[in-house]
């Protein structure tokens, strides 16, 4: 190991002496004062886009383990990489958040919660490193990093700044102050003892022990160009100060794994268990095979595609809950629990290989979600999305509300055999728009009898109780010479431009007298 920085250099070296000692920050950020067993997590994004489905469900991992135990759930904006910043995104990631009701407990004694504003903190653990001569300053520019790469990839050598390419690891305090006088602006490296030929073991708190070569490359901790931390010292210092227990990230993250445990084990911190979650796939359609869901390719990789199509937030999460919590369906079928916010996660029943995002199976569970509501709970939720993202829905609406609650009552007053055709707020009202004149769509290809619909109309009373309204219906086919059937089948289609509806006498009775009455002559004339 190389002698560490004097402490006039290390402030040379940092731009200015570091704010803290490591046991003043050890005093500034104390262990949490939570009960045994509570967790203490956080979601890490970083500002770059829009919010990936696959982070949604890491968020909600998150968030269930730290509610479920009595601990902490923090989002944290991990924003050091300012060259892939993208503006708005932060407001995106709290956005979502927020509609899926994970809401995080962000303690201001823990922050600040952007990586951008905790500088201080890194510099002041990178000035301890340095001064144990277990990190160096790094001078190499990037084109002399290019050079290395390939000379090592000519030479067959794996590519980095490790061994005898770390040019600088040993560089003396002379030579240090030399290239800082001559305005050279170095890096942090981290002065890396570890040799590939031994193995490091590393626990997934699903995965369980994993075996790894050791890491011997010499890392980027603080870097030259805008003095903040890569992600894998951010995230060993903020991790370590946030006293976060437990760590949910994708299983891409697994490579780096056993370098992340060397640097808590360098520091003498006790790293928090991680669990490394399997990637979202889904089928592909041309192919026929499982793959990892494509911002490029697939809109359902993108939480604003399920907002902007009004998909219930409550069922998404249901669904996502179902993927990462085994046996929750079969919970929720047999009564047991209401939601998935109910039900206990286990770390370890987190499923390893890649978790199916199936389409299908989501409106499965819209369907039964959106059965659950009261009707004014679901005229609520319909209104709610169309006043953000259909304008001339909402117009619409807003000119007879209860037209709408109508509409959507139908069939909606027996539990055991409550309509399940509703999928999302736009679909709902894409279901019901017959019902509107300047919506409605009539059927050209179906084979009207205009004499059954003639007799319906000389009977017609919209004052008619149900059981009067059919027995004119059996009439009328026995005097035709016709099942019940085709003299339904003919009003159904004539007032909706649909053979599949729900119950006819109902969408009469919201329809009107007038409505319906126009509608048939409509046919009957055309």
């Amino acid at each position: 190991m190389r002698k560490g920085l004097s402490a006039e250099v290390i402030a040379r070296v940092l731009g200015a002496a570091p704010k803290y000692t490591l046991e003043e920050l050890e005093a500034k950020y104390p262990p949490r004062n939570l009960p045994e067993g509570a967790f203490v997590t956080r979601f890490a994004p970083s500002p770059t886009g829009y919010m990936h489905i696959g982070g949604l469900y890491q968020a909600f991992i998150d968030c269930k383990l730290a509610r479920q135990s009595g601990g902490v759930f923090m989002l944290r904006i991990e924003d050091t990489d300012t060259k892939r910043e993208v503006a708005d995104a932060v407001r995106i990631i709290e956005d979502s958040m927020h509609r899926f009701g994970l809401e995080y407990n962000d303690i201001p004694e823990y922050g600040p919660y952007y990586q951008s504003q905790r500088k201080d903190i890194y510099h002041s653990v990178a000035a301890d490193l340095l001064a144990r001569g277990l990190a160096y300053p790094c001078f190499l520019t990037p084109e002399d990093m290019d050079k290395i790469r390939e000379n090592q990839k000519a030479a067959g050598f794996a590519t980095g700044i490790y061994g005898e390419f770390a040019r600088d690891r040993d560089i003396s305090e002379e030579e240090i102050t030399r290239r800082l006088d001559a305005g050279e602006v170095p890096s942090i490296r981290l002065y890396s003892m570890g040799n590939p030929a031994n193995r490091i073991f590393c626990k997934d708190a699903v995965r369980g022990s994993i075996g790894f070569p050791e890491n011997n490359e010499d890392i980027v901790l603080i870097k030259s160009n805008d003095g903040l931390p890569t992600y894998h010292f951010a995230h060993l210092c903020d991790d370590h100060f946030m006293r976060t227990t437990h760590v949910v990230r994708g299983e891409e993250w697994l490579p780096s794994f056993p370098l992340h445990i060397q640097l808590f084990r360098m520091m003498g911190w006790t790293p928090p268990l991680y669990i490394h979650t399997s990637t979202i796939d889904k089928i592909d359609e041309e192919t026929g095979k499982q793959r990892k869901l494509s911002k490029r390719h697939d809109p359902e990789a993108n939480v604003a595609f399920f907002l902007q199509d009004g998909w219930p937030v409550e069922a998404v999460l249901e669904y996502l809950g179902n993927i990462a919590a085994s046996g929750y369906e079969e919970a929720k079928s047999k009564g047991q629990v209401k939601s998935i916010w109910d039900y206990e996660m286990r770390p370890k029943k987190i499923p390893m290989s890649g978790a199916l995002f199936d389409m299908k199976k989501l409106e499965w569970w819209a369907k039964e979600y959106i059965a659950t509501l009261p009707v004014d709970e679901l005229v609520k939720r319909v209104r709610d999305w169309a006043d953000e993202y259909d304008l001339q829905w909402a117009a619409r609406i807003g000119n007879d509300p209860e037209y709408l609650k109508n509409i959507l009552a139908i069939e909606r007053d027996n539990p055991k055999r409550i309509r399940k055709d509703f999928i999302t707020w736009k679909q709902t009202l894409q279901e019901v728009s017959y019902f509107w004149d300047d919506l409605f769509v009539s059927n050209k290809d179906y084979e009207f009898n205009k004499d059954l619909l003639s007799a319906f109309l000389s009977t017609f009373d919209i004052c008619d109780d149900k059981d009067s309204w059919w027995a004119k219906i059996v009439a009328i086919a026995a005097d035709k010479g016709v099942k019940n059937g085709e003299v339904a089948m003919n009003l159904r289609v004539a007032l909706t431009g649909r053979t599949n509806t729900p119950d006819l006498y109902s969408i009469m009775q919201v329809m009107g007298q007038d409505k319906v009455v126009s509608r048939i002559k409509d046919v009957i004339n055309g």
